[in-house]
């Protein structure tokens, strides 16, 4: 953030500044109200009781005759056979064998047998005389029964008061769960946002609208009601609506799309209307709606009919979208990872107007993204972000923020101060392959054909032209997987060729090529191996036309993703005769990629031991060790 941005916000936070909930003047706490009440009937309690004899002396009665008949005995208050008074003169009291004690206040207690001529002593002497009557009962032991039950009534009430403050309560169903983010607590901007530069130019129109609203109304020109944003998870589309209402400095409405949805039908409806009325008075203002999709699928088709709940959110979503006032500047935003499930009354023009997609970040937008999450960490001067952008394809900018997490985690639990290089690496292999499995014992002929197995991906990997680069081979487990070959591209792809593809397909088969070339037998640990093949051999047949069969056409891919808001019995657009005819092809693809790479594997049959030998003594190798053994097996072969 630059620093005329946060001295802005600063001078702005100066004028508009609230006070906290603590500082709030009149702040009503029930809890201190309750424990004040308590303290205030028990002081009252033990000063009512006292009835002015404070600090009483309790003396035997005996000695209260005696001061009695001497004349000394001012007043008495008399309740039941207990006695409580107030001398004359203070007089030195004998409280125990030990201990005596000069006081002008005493009590003492009536003897069991009585004494029928003590009212007559006492008038005799003109002592001031007040009773009460006997208590049938002990004022502790009603504070006992009573305060369990203002408990439990004090910890209803604050239930009670927790669910009304969540819009929980069930007189504050139907009120809308959006939360307010005011212009003054927005810190995210633009410059918190690396990379989305097509995002940030389409969202920079409606924040100048949002700024000034009378220099676009001058030429005619309507602020875009709804603005969709598309992309997988994880690449920045709340980021972005946060730093469009950061930019804009107006107030912030966010909600996801399933806080409306309720058992009881109708209350989402109303939480609809009751957050575009709380906008609609803060205008200019930005709603944004997360996961829009939980609530703006299709309507009215799929199995068991529609949805009562989310048809009706959606129309009022809908009917809210139409009726906003010229006057009435307020832009809803909302993000989906399923744009094809969304309603098509939901994106016509004059709704949604805008849809932006925010794809996963390339190679540059990575390294901005880096350079971002590694403000505050402590790097050492072997760490360059640069290559770790170029290493890290198809990662989004969470991914990128866990990685760079992930190993601070690494640098910490070595007691480093500084992340090095090896930490990235680390937390690299955890995010892709996942963490590695400990307890797993392996004997000496299964770890055998592991290593022959990954040296038969790397080898080939390495041989093939059209390839990736090597970056590591292992034959450590992690995750599910027994040992991992993993190759990174020296740079982004955008298009794939079919000589790229078949090497591919190669390179996956090296590990099953290398068993029957070695073993003569094939394991279970080329399961996924086959699963990928058959995964990209149907797809260069179905889509991408890339068969020598069926020439430059393309079926439709198979591989949609169910949706109950679609027909499941969707037919296929071409026929049986076909569909055999597509299995022979893709069967054949398989078949010519493993024989190329057991052909590759024959003629560097040395190099493959060497791979495989070495995996065994080090469990984990580098591209770069790949590549000079087989470079230095080329060189004997020349001379």
């Amino acid at each position: 953030m630059s620093e005329e941005k946060q001295e802005k916000q600063r001078e702005k936070k100066k004028k508009t500044g609230k006070w906290s909930p603590q500082q709030r003047p009149g702040n009503f706490s029930w809890t201190s109200a309750l424990l004040w009440l308590i303290v205030i009937a028990l002081f009252y309690n033990w000063y009512m009781s006292g009835d002015g004899f404070t600090g009483s002396a309790e003396i035997e009665y005996s000695e209260f005759r005696k001061q009695l008949n001497n004349g000394n005995v001012e007043r008495v208050r008399v309740q039941g056979d207990y006695i409580q008074g107030e001398f004359k003169s203070p007089q030195v009291l004998n409280i125990s064998e030990d201990d005596t004690l000069q006081s002008k206040n005493f009590s003492t207690y009536i003897p069991s047998f009585g004494d029928d001529n003590l009212y007559a002593q006492l008038e005799k002497y003109d002592v001031a005389i007040s009773a009460r009557p006997e208590s049938d009962y002990d004022w502790w032991y009603i504070v006992l029964i009573t305060l369990p039950i203002l408990f439990i009534l004090f910890m209803g009430f604050m239930f009670y008061q927790r669910m009304k403050s969540q819009s929980q309560g069930i007189f504050n169903i139907g009120k809308s769960k959006a939360k307010l983010q005011e212009p003054e607590k927005q810190d995210t901007t633009f410059d918190d946002v690396a990379g989305l530069d097509n995002a940030k130019k389409e969202l920079q129109e409606i924040i100048e609208f949002l700024k000034e609203p009378d220099r676009f109304k001058e030429i005619g020109a309507k602020l875009p009601k709804g603005l969709l944003m598309v992309g997988p998870p994880g690449t920045g589309k709340t980021l972005m609506a946060k730093a469009a209402a950061g930019e804009a400095d107006v107030p912030f409405y966010s909600i996801s799309g399933s806080d409306f949805m309720e058992m009881f039908v109708g209350v989402g409806a109303k939480r609809v209307r009751d957050m575009f009325e709380k906008a609609k008075k803060t205008s200019p203002s930005i709603i944004f709606i997360d996961e829009i999709d939980s609530i703006g699928r299709r309507r009215g088709a799929g199995l068991g009919g529609g949805h009562d709940e989310r048809e009706q959110t959606l129309n009022q979503l809908l009917s809210e979208l139409d009726g906003f006032e010229p006057t009435e500047s307020v832009v809803v935003m909302a993000a989906t990872n399923r744009p094809d499930i969304l309603d098509k009354a939901l994106l016509r023009p004059g709704r949604f107007d805008r849809r932006i997609t925010v794809n996963l970040p390339k190679q540059s937008a990575r390294h901005e993204i880096l350079k971002i999450h590694a403000k505050g960490k402590p790097f050492a001067e072997d760490v360059d972000l640069e290559q770790i952008a170029r290493s890290t394809p198809g990662f989004s900018g969470a991914d990128l923020e866990n990685l760079l997490n992930e190993a601070s985690l690494y640098a910490g639990r070595n007691k480093r101060k500084e992340i090095v290089m090896d930490d990235i690496d680390q937390a690299r292999d955890k995010v892709l392959m996942g963490l590695e499995r400990d307890g797993i014992t392996i004997d000496d002929d299964e770890k055998k054909m592991l290593a022959y197995h990954e040296a038969g991906h790397a080898l080939v990997a390495a041989i093939l032209p059209h390839s990736d680069p090597i970056h590591k081979v292992t034959i450590i487990p992690r995750g599910k997987a027994m040992g991992v070959t993993q190759q990174l591209p020296e740079k982004e792809k955008y298009i794939y060729k079919r000589e790229y593809l078949l090497d591919r397909l190669a390179v996956i088969m090296g590990g099953r090529a290398a068993e029957d070339l070695i073993f003569e037998t094939s394991t279970s640990g080329a399961q996924d191996d086959l699963k990928q093949v058959a995964k990209l051999s149907r797809k260069m047949v179905l889509d991408l036309g890339m068969s020598d069969r069926f020439g430059h056409v393309s079926f439709g891919s198979e591989e949609q993703e169910v949706f109950l808001g679609r027909d499941m019995s969707r037919q296929r657009e071409y026929s049986d005769s076909t569909a055999r005819e597509i299995d022979e092809e893709v069967q054949k693809i398989s078949e010519e990629a493993f024989n190329r790479a057991l052909n590759t594997l024959k003629e560097n049959h040395e190099v493959l031991d060497k791979v495989a030998n070495l995996l065994l003594q080090k469990e984990e190798i580098s591209g770069k060790e790949v590549d000079e053994l087989l470079e230095k097996s080329e060189s004997d072969k020349t001379q």
